[in-house]
């Protein structure tokens, strides 16, 4: 969850730490610092509670720190409320050890006595400084190598972990190392760089590592080598990255959300042609043959947060175009499940980032028994990328904002996408409707630039609902994993109490809720039970609440009882949540503007959930 920067080269550290911290913001802000090494070989920390801006102005204020090589971190509380003495780096006693930690390390109360009765202190609340410890107790103890105090720390640590560490005893050299926390690492023109993301060092190169479960890397300038828990060094090929380092700038948009939702179309329209090919939906390239889909049996669709919501639509179309049938679990849950496992179906994991902890725990659990996975993932070399059996790559560039928004609809492409082809393959649509559906989700952009147009009605409705202290969002079907997807968005920027409901589900218990002004908004896109909604909606309308209805075009009646109504471009009805979710994507983010809310960063959150 926390953002790790480092760097060695011939300018100054300090500089470059900033830069990358406030590329990673949006993984911690509740506090930041860095750790930059001087000619005269002293490390010098300095770190502060909040945001970047407050690290920077503290710098600044001190005249600035002064080296070539360092390690920064911003950080999201796990152990220890946001403080200074809590906030990265931590450092031994005599700063022999100095190091930056992402990820939450299990048997720290195990660890910390063990310290304390070998004579060590502590003056944190932090997993991270037993870590740090623990190596400085390491490195102290046996063969005084970077490489074998870590190494030993690693087979003791138990959890997660992205670590950086210093060394007083070795000044050319910052070693890192990883256990199911990401690591990225990257060399250009002599310089080496490292960060828990790749929009960190986007800006100074498109070449870089990734470091997999349980291997150390030795950054030195001009050199990055690699090695196993056991010591032995190991080879590495660079990955190229497509993206440019201005898609991770705002471009003129007063906040990262709002460049995303405006991204969509694009999004959308590059992901779907990623697995397009002359007209036919294309997985050949990906591994995955015809007789690999006509084999499926069943899918499980695993996710978090947006992710899950994702599979909830998907699993409707999977279920009514392709005729598999589908599960939708959340992983946090699924990795903790005994229930019987089907041998032939397929696992299909969505993360923004590829490496959510618990969906890679889910994948890693349907692997284990020996279940065929595929992984839904927006970044290149991700852990989820590397560890599935198949992947698609949704082709949305760096997703800044904490609220996914671009993302999430080119996941659901690729859902759409896979569904279609399973569909084909297995003969339960014929060719004349196979080629139709292709037809609707080519159009799909189009659609979406045409509700973006609408965005003025948007904000002057979020006018109407900002003060509202309960929205809740219904629908019926696909429209109510659309109204999940809706709900979300709306508390988790707005900070509004928002919940989401099947709308059968109304009567038992919920609509007590309702009273007089309370925001309901109704998703109304699916023909069979666009009738059951109309009447949900009317029970809550006669008990006071101010209807809100998302309706696509040939559903307009519903004027009759919406107090606002929302239109949407037809398309074919599995598709929909793609043009429904953007009006409330726009809702949620002006509602939260209007509140004076910090939209890209809500608080509590970060972007990427790296720990369980």
């Amino acid at each position: 969850m926390c953002g790790i920067v480092g760097y060695i080269g011939e300018h100054q550290a300090s500089d470059i730490l900033l830069d990358g911290l406030k590329k990673l913001e949006y993984r911690g802000y509740d506090s930041a610092g860095v750790a930059v090494r001087n000619d005269e070989n002293k490390i010098s920390v300095v770190k502060t509670k909040g945001r970047i801006k407050f690290l920077k102005a503290k710098i600044e204020e001190g005249h600035g720190l002064f080296g070539t090589s360092g390690i920064g971190h911003t950080r999201w509380a796990t152990h220890g409320e946001p403080s200074e003495d809590n906030a990265h780096p931590h450092a031994s006693d005599d700063f022999n050890v100095v190091a930056v930690h992402n990820g939450i390390i299990e048997n720290y109360d195990e660890l910390k006595a063990k310290l304390i009765r070998k004579g060590y202190s502590f003056y944190s609340d932090t997993d991270t400084e037993i870590a740090v410890k623990l190596i400085d107790y390491y490195y102290k103890k046996y063969l005084h190598t970077p490489c074998d105090a870590i190494s030993k720390a690693m087979v003791r640590i138990r959890g997660s972990y992205a670590l950086a560490v210093m060394f007083k005893d070795y000044p050319e050299e910052i070693w890192v190392a990883r256990k199911d926390s990401p690591i990225v690492l990257g060399e250009k023109d002599g310089e080496v760089y490292m960060a828990s993301d790749v929009t960190a060092i986007l800006s100074h190169t498109k070449d870089v590592y990734y470091l997999d479960n349980m291997e150390l890397a030795r950054m030195k300038r001009g050199s990055i080598a690699f090695f196993n828990i056991d010591g032995d060094e190991i080879f590495k090929e660079t990955q190229k990255i497509a993206w440019e380092a201005e898609a991770a700038e705002k471009g003129g948009y007063p906040h990262f959300m709002l460049k995303e939702i405006h991204e969509e179309p694009r999004a959308v329209k590059d992901t779907l042609s990623s697995l397009l090919k002359e007209n036919e939906i294309s997985l050949e390239r990906l591994g995955i043959s015809d007789e690999d889909l006509k084999s499926i049996s069943s899918i499980t669709v695993i996710g978090c947060g947006s992710a899950y919501h994702v599979g909830v639509s998907a699993q409707y179309v999977f279920e009514d175009m392709a005729r598999i049938p589908t599960r939708v679990e959340l992983a946090s849950e699924y990795r903790y499940r005994n229930a019987p496992l089907d041998k032939n179906g397929l696992v299909v994991v969505i993360s923004q980032s590829g490496e959510t902890a618990d969906s890679l725990a889910a994948l890693r659990k349907a692997k284990a028994e020996g279940i065929k996975t595929l992984g839904i993932v927006n970044v290149v070399g991700s852990t989820i990328a590397r560890e599935a059996d198949y992947v698609i790559q949704t082709i949305a560039g760096p997703e800044i904002a904490v609220a996914t928004t671009k993302a999430y609809s080119a996941q659901l492409i690729c859902c759409y996408a896979l569904a279609l082809k399973l569909a084909k393959v297995r003969n339960s649509i014929d060719e004349e409707k196979y080629v139709s559906l292709i037809a609707e989700l080519k159009d799909l952009p189009s659609k979406i630039e045409e509700i973006l147009s609408e965005e003025e009605d948007i904000k002057k409705l979020a006018s109407e609902i900002r003060n509202a202290k309960d929205i809740f969002f219904i629908g019926r079907e696909i429209d109510y994993a659309t109204s999940l997807e809706g709900s979300l968005k709306m508390k988790e920027i707005s900070y509004i109490h928002s919940e989401a409901y099947a709308a059968g589900e109304l009567k038992h218990g919920t609509i007590s809720l309702i009273e007089k002004g309370t925001p309901v908004v109704g998703i109304l896109t699916q023909s069979n039970v666009y009738e059951k909604t109309i009447s949900n909606l009317i029970e809550t309308k006669t008990r006071g609440a101010h209807i809100i209805c998302v309706v696509s075009e040939d559903k307009e009646k519903a004027n009759t009882i919406a107090d606002d109504l929302i239109s949407i471009p037809n398309t074919a009805e599995y598709f929909m949540t793609s043009l429904a979710i953007i009006p409330l994507q726009l809702l949620s983010y002006y509602v939260s503007v209007q509140l004076g809310l910090n939209v890209d960063k809500p608080r509590n959150l970060a972007k990427s959930v790296t720990v369980e």
